[in-house]
């Protein structure tokens, strides 16, 4: 059933309505009056007559007109019981309010597996459970109690009924903009976020998409919708659990995997969606998107009243890689011949004063400003909105002709701007105004600026959309008969893992460059292999039962004489047996060593939320250390490929330091399209992992390979 029509419903049962106003089943009725909700309502109780006017039914089926969606305000065991009733009269979609599924224990976890299986039998698609409800703002319907939510047009999915409570007080007080949807996403039983996300893309009253999240169920699913709807709608999302302690709050509060990872944060904006870390940010972020257009360049101007506003805004926009470029000569030349000679016009621009008399002058340096072709938008820090109160109220009538001229500025050059006002908690009816004109104000400049940066992150996306990190996977389409033949040996034999020579080989099938190895079976032919080498030789234990070689002491390097390699393979057999006495040997692989180079590493594995994924970073002995490693969710393109290399801390090294030459990128990327390629071809691989890899001047090599199925 498309849940369209249960958040439009036109009719609603409320089941376990109530006379105490202390109760949801009482609230909810009382806010749909509230609301003047025009669908019908019917309040369901055994033990009243009528709640609030409206006649009380003792059962679902005693109702006689059709009901579009159920409102559940009773304990977790009662709902399946309840949902059978639900089915027999034909009802599309259901609410559950109640604690005690899947966020709880394994009984409850089979709680909620009867409660789903009950609703797909009937047809019913279900909302939570472990939700604080939903509501359509334009339409009335308001089965969350909450009263006064502002209407508007951003759509808001919440697993928080306290967030959702925090964001849509924050617009009530402190902004002209609403909400079209608020729906409580509770544990994703049945409905999960990207079928919400496509709703929410196809509704005309929705223009920006606000996301409060802890885990998802299907993660993927959610950012190939993300992916199409973001560049349609913004997204802007809140993952909370970024410490330890913090993921395992949000699994326990809606049973999901959760924790807010590298892999999601990159994810999210591969997928368009604005990703937000510090919860006052939020709605602004939103907000700002409703209202503004996007900034065209990179490039923001910064009008300040005071010097250290000024700096302190230069800064924050610098950290998020937002320019504040030098003023033509132009530009600041018509500035100089309307502020005092201590004013800055450099960027950012300080008046220095010469608002302190009319306060227009803040509107007639944003028309320079603005008109300046080097110039996107503009950012105003500092007491703006503020004169009339400290100074003159004359001031005041001052700042409103202001307001008036930037808002149809903004109209006029489609060029927006962002007000931080020291006032912005304030009665001011210049930021009054400014708000009326879709200027967003705030009195954080770390918002504001924030703010700022969201209006060029969301267009920035839009430049760079590639059908290719779309996230849909190709199972099965590069998978090479001899590859299929190494992967159903070791599962016959009930290995988990491929030992080194068969995942290099699965790799060389593929085009990877490993090195050129020979499992040996006697110290005889390990020399005799070597004589068709040049340069030293390594020597490693091939075991299923040892994964860590270097543990088992089962690896000797820079090997070069016969002596050396006889030796050497005597004592990695010796220091195997004494690592582990029954371990199945199957022999010595002896390798040439690689050229000096820079060691990175590639691993890939399978993400509890997102599927496949791939990592890169400094690789060998450092990994564990440093972890300067980068992360995308597969498949990958080449250009995900190229961005990854580059956002690693170590990357300067990659380039080339203290007189040593660039490594190949090139070969590098190739090898992380290959992994990409050979993932999403074996879906019986689970994990793999590259290190080192080997990155010379003019290609590399793959030294050490594990593949985990």
């Amino acid at each position: 059933m498309p849940i369209k029509s249960i958040l439009n419903a036109e009719s609603v049962a409320i089941v376990g309505a109530s006379k105490d106003p202390t109760k949801r089943g009482f609230q909810t009725i009382q806010s749909l009056i509230d609301e003047k909700y025009e669908g019908r309502i019917y309040p369901v109780n055994p033990k009243e007559k009528k709640i609030l006017g409206f006649p009380c039914y003792k059962k679902i089926s005693d109702i006689e007109g059709p009901i579009d969606i159920a409102l559940i305000a009773l304990p977790a065991r009662l709902v399946p019981a309840i949902l059978d009733e639900c089915g027999q009269k034909g009802i599309n979609g259901a609410v559950i309010l109640a604690v005690g599924f899947g966020e709880t224990n394994a009984q409850g976890k089979a709680l909620e597996e009867k409660t789903l299986a009950i609703a797909q039998k009937n047809n019913i698609r279900l909302i939570g459970p472990n939700t604080s409800g939903m509501m359509n703002i334009h339409s009335g319907l308001n089965l969350v109690g909450l009263r006064d939510t502002p209407k508007g047009s951003i759509g808001l999915l919440s697993q928080s009924g306290n967030m959702a409570l925090t964001l849509i007080t924050e617009a009530r007080l402190k902004s002209l903009k609403g909400f079209s949807y608020y729906i409580g996403v509770g544990n994703e039983a049945d409905i999960k976020f990207h079928e919400y996300l496509t709703f929410l893309k196809n509704d005309p009253k929705t223009n920006v998409i606000l996301i409060y999240v802890e885990g998802m169920r299907e993660g993927r699913k959610f950012l190939q919708q993300a992916y199409q709807t973001s560049i349609k709608k913004p997204i802007v999302l809140l993952k909370s659990g970024r410490s330890e302690i913090g993921q395992r709050s949000a699994g326990s509060h809606t049973g999901a995997l959760a924790g807010m990872s590298e892999v999601a944060r990159t994810a999210f904006q591969r997928a368009g969606i604005i990703v937000i870390e510090k919860s006052d940010q939020l709605f602004p972020a939103a907000e700002t998107l409703a209202c503004l257009p996007t900034l065209k360049k990179n490039q923001v101007a910064i009008l300040a009243d005071g010097g250290g506003h000024a700096t302190i805004g230069a800064d924050i926009l610098t950290e998020l890689s937002i320019d504040v470029p030098e003023l033509s000569e132009k530009t600041q030349n018509k500035l100089k011949t309307i502020l005092p000679q201590a004013a800055s016009v450099s960027n950012p621009i300080d008046i220095a004063g010469g608002a302190d008399a009319d306060p227009t002058v803040f509107a007639d340096c944003a028309e320079i400003l603005l008109k300046d072709k080097n110039i996107s938008g503009l950012l105003v820090v500092g007491l703006f909105g503020g004169y009339g109160i400290r100074f003159s109220e004359s001031l005041g009538l001052m700042e409103e002709d202001a307001a008036h001229r930037m808002g149809k500025l903004v109209k006029k050059t489609k060029k927006p701007i962002v007000v931080h006002s020291l006032y912005g908690s304030e009665k001011s009816h210049p930021l009054h105004l400014l708000r009326y004109y879709n200027i967003p104000v705030y009195d954080s400049l770390d918002v504001a600026a924030k703010c700022i940066g969201v209006l060029w992150e969301y267009e920035n996306y839009h430049n760079s959309y590639h059908v290719k990190t779309n996230f849909v996977l190709n199972p099965g389409a590069k998978r090479k008969p001899e590859a299929i033949e190494i992967i159903n040996k070791a599962k016959n034999e009930g290995r988990s893992v491929l030992l080194e020579h068969e995942a290099k080989r699965l790799l060389a099938l593929h085009g990877a460059p490993v090195t050129r190895d020979l499992l040996a079976k006697t110290a005889g032919e390990a020399v005799l292999f070597s004589k068709n080498l040049n340069g030293g030789m390594a020597l490693k234990i091939v075991s299923p039962d040892i994964l860590h070689k270097s543990d088992a002491r089962g690896v000797k390097v820079s090997l070069r004489t016969e002596k050396e390699i006889r030796k050497a393979y005597s004592e990695i057999i010796k220091n195997a047996k004494a690592f582990k006495p029954d371990a199945d040997i199957r022999g010595i692989l002896v390798s040439p060593m690689a050229d000096e180079g820079t060691e990175v590493i590639i691993g890939t594995k399978i993400d509890d939320q997102f599927g496949p994924v791939i990592m890169f970073g400094i690789g060998g002995i450092m990994v564990e250390i440093l972890k300067d490693v980068a992360f995308r969710v597969l498949p990958i393109s080449y250009n995900a490929a190229k961005k990854m290399i580059q956002e690693i801390r170590s990357y300067p090294i990659l380039k080339g330091t203290r007189g040593k030459r660039p490594g190949d990128e090139r070969a590098l990327r190739r090898l992380l399209l290959t992994c990409s390629d050979i993932i999403e071809s074996y879906e019986e691989i689970r994990e793999m992992d590259l290190n080192p890899v080997i990155v010379h001047e003019k290609g590399i090599s793959i030294v050490d390979a594990r593949i985990i199925l």
